[in-house]
């Protein structure tokens, strides 16, 4: 307490006292020092803070660039990823014509072969029935031969007789092919 008590003793003046040249200097010297600091401090503070300002415009911007240039290029790849399918979707299309149209060459190919074997099959049996039946026809021409022979016993000669012989098969009529 007894600090309090000392204060006004020592000629100290209180909080609340106001002393007017006191308060003059103080606002001179604000005046003062806000002048030197507009004067000398302030434009390159606000240099300081417009080229700050510049470059978060700048890389905003560059950022915005970057995000388009990004949404482009997605664009793009997506444009690719959908010509790349349509490509795939002509080449299977494409592939499966090819293989029908080979399909299609091959069958008429084997029909063809099939249709050449079955002519040729049955020009071979066609030509084996005529051989049969000319080996048929001189076989029972020998045996009518022999058989005739027998009967008339020597009143023709062989030759006379393969040549009656051959004359009346020769006027039979014609087996059906």
């Amino acid at each position: 307490m007894a600090s309090v008590h000392l204060a006004p003793a020592l000629g100290a003046a209180a909080l609340t006292d106001t002393n007017f040249g006191l308060t003059l200097w103080t606002f001179v010297l604000f005046v003062l020092f806000a002048f030197v600091l507009t004067k000398f401090g302030w434009k390159p503070l606000l240099a300081m803070i417009e080229e700050r300002e510049n470059g978060i415009r700048e890389a905003v911007a560059g950022a915005e660039k970057a995000r388009a240039d990004a949404q482009a290029l997605l664009a793009r790849h997506e444009e690719m990823i959908r010509e790349a399918g349509r490509q795939r979707e002509e080449v299977i299309k494409s592939a499966l014509a090819e293989a029908e149209r080979l399909k299609a060459d091959l069958a008429e190919k084997a029909r063809t072969e099939a249709a050449g074997m079955i002519s040729r099959a049955q020009q071979q049996i066609e030509r084996e029935k005529t051989l049969a039946i000319r080996e048929l026809r001189a076989q029972v021409a020998d045996l009518a031969v022999e058989a005739a022979s027998r009967i008339v016993q020597s009143s023709l000669t062989p030759e006379a007789q393969k040549k009656l012989v051959h004359e009346f098969i020769d006027s039979l009529p014609q087996a059906r092919s």
